[in-house]
């Protein structure tokens, strides 16, 4: 792998959008492989936006729930035996455990912007929106800007 490419991946990556709001992307970590887990570093772009020990909260918070939704056990193998002898029928009667955990997902990420990040003119975005490729925080009060970092 090439080592810029690397390096690149694990700096914030900020854009403009057509809401006119500057937007900061927290990349995925591979370090431990493919599991869903998003780099804890704070973004400078953040910097007197939000209080470090907030951020890296969340992010924690995240990485925690995906951590547990990725979970193998004996449900899991059970929901998935149970899946095959009903012909993945049964999907269309129940959630699987990776559904339910990204249903929690999504009420804290909502939680959160009402608590922590819409009260400082920031909104998160739900992982799960962006193909749980990065978390997207757009700066609400701050416009876009000509120059972006990739």
């Amino acid at each position: 792998m090439n080592h810029s490419h690397e390096q690149s991946n694990q700096q914030p990556r900020t854009t403009t959008t057509n809401q006119g709001c500057m937007k900061v992307f927290v990349q995925r970590d591979y370090s431990d492989g493919t599991l869903v887990k998003f780099n804890t570093w704070f973004p400078p772009e953040l910097e007197d936006k939000i209080e470090r020990h907030a951020f890296e909260y969340t992010i924690n918070q995240l990485n925690a729930m995906y951590t547990e939704a990725e979970k193998a056990g004996c449900g899991t193998y059970c929901e998935g035996c149970m899946a095959c002898l009903t012909a993945y029928l049964m999907y269309m009667c129940t959630e699987t455990h990776y559904e339910k955990c990204l249903k929690k997902i999504a009420k804290f990420v909502v939680e959160q912007n009402e608590r922590v990040y819409v009260p400082r003119g920031l909104l998160l975005t739900d992982p799960s929106e962006r193909g749980l490729r990065v978390i997207e925080i757009s700066i609400l009060n701050e416009p876009a800007t000509a120059t972006s970092r990739s």
